[in-house]
């Protein structure tokens, strides 16, 4: 089995190496790299092509998400998971526009990195599930209690359409999905491609940007499918 090619990006040496203890405990996991800061870790990920960064925010010089853009333009079959200790929705906001597929807290690496990894690693998003209610609450909230979004989103999808949708941006599988919409994969993967051709989106990123700012995931995540 090949295993995972990970490059390590944070300006910890202890944490870096904390990390490379961790994951090099995964039988399908390797740690071929790290870096200190931005820069070093663009020119680690052009050296070394490996399958998944992970990636801290704050670095001095070049920031880990002016690092992310840069790897995701001239390495784009490396995907970029950020570790990081913000539990910010802007953070996470900036993190998918520059083209990370994750986002995990520092406080929770041990129990999830291991799962983010490997969705990343998949070509799925992955947003720590905690986080991702908190972030939830907070669009919430700032709109007054009201779904922020805009009035053609109903008119663009159907309602299966944002079911899977809300599904695929909270980082399930097209297995998990069909599952739990009753359906089959292949139905799951059809939808999947109507919604991308619908919003005229390229990667589940920007599925995922676009959920957030509908306020599709703000739905009742204890329905059952097709209820009202």
């Amino acid at each position: 089995m090949s295993k995972i090619r990970l490059l390590l990006a944070d300006d910890h040496t202890v944490l870096r190496a904390g990390l490379r203890m961790l994951l090099d405990a995964e039988q399908d996991m390797q740690v071929v790299g790290e870096a200190g800061d931005g820069a070093e870790a663009v020119e680690r990920a052009l050296e070394l092509k490996p399958d998944v960064v992970l990636m801290d925010i704050s670095m001095g010089g070049m920031n880990g998400l002016q690092a992310t853009r840069v790897i995701r333009e001239r390495v784009p079959q490396t995907k970029v998971l950020v570790l990081t200790m913000h539990d910010d929705e802007e953070y996470l906001r900036q993190t998918l526009e520059a083209g990370a597929t994750g986002y995990v807290l520092k406080r929770a690496a041990d129990a999830e990195l291991a799962v983010a990894i490997r969705a990343v690693h998949r070509g799925e998003v992955f947003l720590y599930p905690s986080f991702t209610k908190a972030l939830l609450g907070n669009l919430v909230a700032k709109s007054g209690g009201k779904q922020p979004g805009h009035p053609d989103s109903h008119g663009l999808l159907s309602e299966r359409e944002k079911q899977v949708l809300r599904l695929v941006a909270l980082g399930h599988t097209n297995a998990q999905i069909a599952r739990q919409l009753f359906l089959s994969v292949k139905t799951v993967e059809t939808y999947r491609a109507r919604i991308m051709d619908k919003l005229q989106f390229r990667g589940r990123a920007a599925l995922v940007r676009y959920a957030l700012k509908k306020g599709l995931l703000g739905e009742d995540e204890d329905k059952e499918p097709g209820a009202k």
